[in-house]
């Protein structure tokens, strides 16, 4: 019998010898707010589970869920998190504010683009859950999901930053077909997009509705399941915050903050995403090498459970013990 193997570009589920035992966790997430990938990431950085006080780095904390399952599998780390949001910033200092009277935790604000500004180095472990949190999506006044009615916001960050309203209503007809090609990857944006320009003359977009109604109008449903919208506003989403940009930017200062025999964990939602760990963790060769050789993806029964997670891929670098920056 011929030796299966995958076809170019097919997904393939982490083998199961690879896994350890299955954590059993004494607490229970709720459907909206679990973790993408935890057993697959708790199987990552298991061999740190005996290290003396290992160092933990989560750029994207959202609700914490990833850190509170590593908090209880390697109850020794110390943790420092990071997180654009100001409403995740505002929940880890309530939730966790225990770990943080005793040293255990640190928590930044900032996008994890800026970890180099903050002098964060030596970690063991360090993981980067890319893409909106469910919190954010179920949140109508953010802008991110044409599901509920709000504004045109999707800025991660509320503070600073154009909001996909400003973008919308003031970016050229090329640039508009540009965003949605090459972030949404959408095949032929035109016809949208001049109607987007044409509506624009008389009455601004302002709410997640006006624009993917119009959107479903223009272009119907070519897909069966699949809103006619959902790649025009992950488009906008990716360019309000510059996304891509950013995991290109922030991975290398990151895998470089690792410490011989370290992990870096990266989930994304997007291929282009993907594409980004994929090549950034291959160029890497002369620091470390990735962990395992294909992506590995949710089982079955994950996605069954949780419909958000179908998308995710996780790709793990692992920085060799003596390396061109690691030698003494």
């Amino acid at each position: 019998m011929k030796k299966y193997k995958p076809k170019s570009g097919e997904r393939v589920e982490i083998k199961e010898e690879v896994i350890p035992p299955k954590v059993e966790l004494p607490f229970e997430f709720s459907p909206e707010h679990y973790p993408v990938l935890l057993q697959e990431v708790l199987a990552a950085f298991y061999p740190y589970r005996e290290k003396e006080n290992p160092t933990y780095f989560d750029g994207t904390f959202g609700r914490g869920g990833h850190y509170s399952a590593m908090r209880y599998v390697i109850p020794q780390m110390k943790a420092t998190v990071m997180d654009q949001d100001l409403a995740a910033i505002g929940f880890a200092q309530t939730r966790f504010q225990t770990e943080v009277e005793q040293g255990q935790l640190k928590i930044i604000h900032g996008n994890f683009s800026q970890f180099s500004e903050h002098n964060l180095n030596n970690f063991d472990m360090m993981l980067l859950d890319l893409g909106v949190s469910s919190p954010q999506l179920d949140q109508a006044e953010r802008g991110f999901s044409f599901y509920h009615d709000g504004p045109l916001d999707m800025r991660m960050n509320q503070q600073q930053g154009m909001t996909a309203e400003m973008l919308v209503n003031t970016a050229s007809e090329d640039e508009l077909i540009r965003i949605f090609r090459e972030y949404g990857e959408v095949y032929r944006p035109a016809r949208v997009v001049r109607a987007i320009v044409n509506d624009r003359k008389t009455k601004a977009f302002q709410s997640t509705s006006q624009l993917a109604g119009l959107i479903e109008r223009v272009d119907g449903w070519q897909i069966k399941g699949h809103h006619p919208a959902t790649k025009y506003f992950m488009a906008l989403r990716l360019a309000v915050n510059s996304e891509l940009e950013v995991v290109e930017q922030a991975l290398p200062a990151m895998m470089k903050a690792l410490n011989p025999g370290g992990r870096l964990a990266v989930i994304s939602f997007h291929s282009l995403e993907d594409r980004i760990v994929k090549n950034i963790f291959k160029e890497a060769e002369d620091l470390g090498r990735s962990v395992y050789k294909k992506v590995i993806v949710p089982t079955q029964e994950e996605c069954d459970k949780n419909s958000r997670s179908r998308s995710a891929k996780l790709r793990v670098f692992e920085r060799s013990a003596q390396d061109e920056l690691g030698k003494l």
